[in-house]
């Protein structure tokens, strides 16, 4: 069951590269959005049918790479960087081998059970679903008005080194919010509250889809130096032990040597 929602955001994102050869950008955005939508969901269906597979996680990361590593990259590419010939197709193919990289190492470190829950609430560097997302800042604003984008030859030059700085961010160690624990922290009387926000959400995605998409991306941009400083601030406090630690035994000269000194504060002399 979770892969077939794999498989449909699969093929969510193939399609959104063929929408965007044909410069049908908008329905390229949505199909993205969708398969980003649909990759939330099947992770969360894994774990509650306590389906979660080997064969699953793998299928994943190969539809991951396709729908928020290629997809994106050909459809900016299409869209606007094509005027910049090899150099524009330097920076998409960057943006795609940088998502690779971000899977791979994504891969390896959930094999690591050795680290404390808090951890769990932060990636490191930013996700490839949400570089997908916000890659594409420059195609909604263009959509809401700001037209002059493609025929500015500077502000093509902006768009290329703002996809490049996505690139870097997908492969950096810089902590940003997961929300892999938000479920766990909702307290019963918020559960209602936070599902009308969610409904709120799509409504808006759905009514006013760039206009939602600009400010969730802009949003997202600047929670990266809070995720960062809260990041810090629990790194600082002292960590909880893991399972199976436990304090190191003393021994037994350790133990003789705290007898010696209660003996001698004491006023006893030793035997």
């Amino acid at each position: 069951m979770p892969s077939f929602f794999t498989l449909l955001a699969l093929c969510a994102g193939l399609t959104s590269i063929r929408m965007g050869i044909e410069e049908r950008y908008d329905l390229a955005l949505g199909l993205i959005v969708f398969a980003a939508l649909l990759d939330g969901i099947d992770g969360r269906i894994a774990r509650l049918l306590k389906a979660s597979s080997r064969f699953g996680a793998e299928l994943d990361s190969l539809a991951d790479f396709v729908n928020f590593g290629v997809a994106p990259a050909l459809l900016i590419f299409n869209w606007g960087l094509g005027s910049f010939k090899s150099l524009g197709w330097i920076c998409v193919m960057i943006f795609a081998l940088a998502s690779a990289l971000r899977l791979a190492r994504f891969n390896v470190a959930i094999e690591d059970d050795q680290q404390p829950k808090w951890r769990k609430g932060f990636f490191v560097g930013m996700p490839t679903p949400a570089a997908a997302i916000v890659v594409l800042l420059p195609v909604y604003l263009e959509y809401l008005g700001f037209g002059g984008i493609r025929s500015s030859p500077l502000l093509l030059n902006v768009v290329l080194v703002y996809t490049l700085l996505i690139a870097f961010m997908m492969v950096s160690t810089i902590p940003t919010f997961s929300g892999k624990l938000l479920g766990e922290r909702i307290a019963r009387e918020y559960v209602m509250p936070t599902f009308m926000l969610a409904i709120g959400f799509v409504s808006l995605l759905v009514t006013y889809p760039f206009g939602t998409l600009t400010g969730a991306s802009l949003a997202y941009l600047a929670s990266i130096p809070v995720s960062w400083y809260r990041f810090g601030q629990m790194e600082a406090k002292p960590q909880e032990k893991l399972p199976g630690e436990q304090e190191p035994a003393q021994s037994d000269g350790d133990a003789n040597d705290d007898g010696r000194i209660v003996a001698i504060r004491s006023g006893d002399k030793p035997h």
